[in-house]
């Protein structure tokens, strides 16, 4: 069995979040696989950058994760991190996303495509002290 591993981040810009829908119209938080030699934090803010040109802070050491199997024999594990958006406006990638936008926390569960996102920003949530 195959191992993947991407990281991303739940990126708050006061009472809203960033997310982002993929060319395949799913809605989410941004992430991306890990390059050689680079540590999950360095993902993450990379990968931030790279698709929605939102430049983060990272605010904790804890990570919030789920595995699938996006293909036969691969594993890939999601890592997410908290973070704080340093400037807010968006300007997405064009080649993989179709939108990004900040959402109201009490509307991001409305937007999320799958289940286990959807889990990962309740307990982002809760260990922020805020009830989705």
């Amino acid at each position: 069995m195959n191992r993947e591993l991407s990281c991303g981040a739940i990126v708050l810009n006061g009472e809203e979040i960033l997310l982002i829908k993929s060319i395949f119209g799913h809605w989410g938080f941004p992430k991306g696989h890990q390059e050689e030699k680079e540590t999950d934090f360095q993902t993450a803010i990379r990968e931030v950058k790279e698709e929605t040109n939102i430049d983060i802070k990272i605010i904790s050491d804890t990570y919030f994760s789920s595995e699938y199997s996006p293909k036969p024999n691969v594993i890939k594990e999601v890592r997410y991190f908290l973070a704080y958006a340093t400037d807010i406006n968006i300007n997405y990638q064009v080649s993989e996303l179709t939108d990004a936008k900040w959402v109201k926390i009490e509307d991001v569960m409305d937007y999320l495509t799958f289940d286990n996102d959807k889990e990962i920003f309740i307990k982002a949530m809760l260990a922020l002290g805020k009830d989705k």
